[in-house]
This record gives structure tokens, sequence and C-alpha cells, in this order.
């Protein structure tokens, strides 16, 4: 047996709630005393809270409510993190060999049918997503790992714009996998504000002798949304939009990543969000063009008037081509 598996094993006895000495534990498992001890010390490196008691009736036990917890997922635990993995991996997760080896682990300590079964429920979810490089996973470790322990990075990045990549000082607040692609959001020490950068344009990360704390409230999502589309998510200028149609045009509205997050009532042939009043001037006639008839906005007003300038733009635009 593997010392993982010898490790499993000790930790089952413990879970019966009693003192077992090394030796006990050893016998109970054919194995030698020092390998016991040694799966013991590795068990409490992992995590596991393994308290020692000396004298008389003494032994090894697990303390507080850890020997209660379950060690092994059910059927629906185990699909779920399955197909969580899947959507992890093609999305470019930048840990993931260890999540292969968490995956393996899971079927290592599984028996014949709950492995048919995984591998059933593994082979029915896939994800299609742009290819990530090992380089950009790599520049994603550093980020997340910069993030969790709060240290600046020093940080090449180029904008492809064919200017000359340029170094700054950056805080990593967070990253955010948003339509196929990774963002850093965080402090830029050269512009002395919160931005955010494309990982893969980012061409050199590296450690700077300085420290940070992120601020408490700070949201990276929230705030590489309203980078993208400023004023589209403003909480002062928000105006109701109600638009109706069929629900088949409707279920594809509500799937538009703007749309989604701004729906606050959805019903029988009609869908009402929030949204800013800016992006009603700007982003969001673009955004519904594409539905063409099938879609009615109901108000406001403004937007209605918006949606027809830029059609008549558009089919001016095409006319003047023809000629």
């Amino acid at each position: 047996m593997s010392k993982a598996d010898h490790m499993l094993s000790i930790l089952w006895l413990l879970r019966s709630g009693r003192r077992m000495t090394a030796r006990e534990m050893a016998d109970k498992l054919e194995i030698h005393v020092r390998t016991v001890y040694r799966c013991i010390d590795s068990l409490c490196a992992s995590g596991v809270p393994i308290i020692a008691d000396s004298g008389p009736g003494g032994g090894y036990r697990i303390l507080g409510q850890f020997a209660e917890s379950p060690l092994l997922f059910d059927a629906e635990e185990q699909k779920a993190l399955l197909h969580a993995a899947t959507f992890a991996r093609e999305a470019g997760y930048p840990h993931t060999e260890a999540l292969e080896r968490a995956v393996g682990k899971l079927k290592l300590y599984s028996n014949e049918d709950q492995l048919i079964r995984m591998e059933l429920h593994d082979r029915g979810v896939s994800v299609i997503y742009p290819p990530s490089d090992d380089r950009e996973k790599a520049v994603l470790r550093q980020l997340e790992e910069a993030a969790a322990q709060g240290m600046t990075l020093e940080m090449v990045y180029d904008k492809g714009r064919g200017e000359p990549p340029r170094s700054r000082g950056f805080d990593t607040y967070g990253i955010v996998h948003w339509k196929g692609s990774w963002y850093a959001i965080g402090y830029c020490r050269l512009r002395q504000t919160v931005r955010s950068f494309r990982a893969d344009r980012i061409v050199e990360l590296r450690p700077a002798n300085s420290r940070f704390v992120r601020p408490e409230a700070f949201s990276a999502k929230r705030h590489l949304l309203e980078s993208m589309l400023p004023g589209a998510l403003d909480d002062e200028t928000l105006v109701t939009v109600r638009i109706a149609g069929p629900e088949l045009a409707l279920n594809e509205l509500t799937r538009h990543w703007l749309f989604g997050h701004t729906l606050v009532s959805r019903s029988e042939g009609e869908a009402a969000f929030r949204l800013g009043q800016a992006s009603l001037n700007s982003y969001v006639p673009y955004f519904l063009l594409p539905y063409g008839t099938s879609l009615t906005i109901l108000e406001p007003a403004t937007l209605v008037e918006r949606l027809a300038k830029v059609s008549a733009e558009l089919a001016q635009y095409y006319n003047e081509m023809k000629r």
C-alpha cells in the first residue's frame, strides 16, 4: 500500500472517536509502527487536528468536529466536482495540475461502481474556451499568489498597440475570467489608480520589495464590468428598461452577460432590467440590433429613439456603399 493509503486508513481508524496508540494502529493495519508515526506527522502537516494524549489510557485522537466530518463525497457531490473541474480546466484555471491531482485522489478512493458512474458523468459535459497556454497559466498562478499574500509585483505590460512594453508596480486585487479571457485587476502604481490588465498581454512579472492591503469591500468582478462598459451598472443613474418578445428571444437576451447581470424581473413575454443611463445612449442599442424586430422596447422612450437613430445610421452607411 502507498503512503496515501496508509494515511487514509489511519484517518478512518481515528474517526471512530476512541484513542488509539501507534502500536494498536500498526497491528490493526499490519504495518510498522514507524510508518504510523510518519503518516500521523503528514496528516498533522496537512491540517488534520490529531492530538496525542500521554499516560495510561492515552493515545492518538482527532480533535473537535473533524471526527464527524465526511471524508468521502456522495454521488451528486462527485459529479459536481468532476463537472466543476471540467469548467475550470477548459477556462485555463492556473492550478490545473493540482486540480488533476485532486480529481485523481477522488477516483483513487472510489469503488468500481463509483468509478464507472463518474466516468459516464465526466464524458457527458464538455466546455469550449479559447486555449490557454502554459505561459499564461504561470502568470495567473503568480498573480493569484500575489493577491492572496498582498505582495506587490513589478509588471511589464504590452498594450498591443505597437507601443513598447512598459513596466509598472502592480498590487493584484484579483483575477477574473470574462468572455474567454483572464484579467488582472488591481492598483497600478504607475497611473495611481485601480485598473484591469489582460493576462495574455503581461510580458513579465517579478516580485517587488513592497506589500499592500486589499480594500475590504472591493469587487474585482464589478470593477471589470464597470471599466468595460462605464455607466452600465452605475447605481445613481439606473433606468428601468422593459422589453417584450417571444420567450426564445428573451431567453437569448437574458443570457447576454450585461442583460443577465441587470435582470430584475421576468414574466411571460416580457423582461425588465435596470441599466445605467449612459449605457442606453452608447452600448445597449448595439447589443439589441441583432434581435431586429423580434424584440419590442416598451420603455424608456429614449432607448427607442436611440435605437431608431442607430438603425438609420447603419442603413445610410450601407446605402452609400451601394452607390
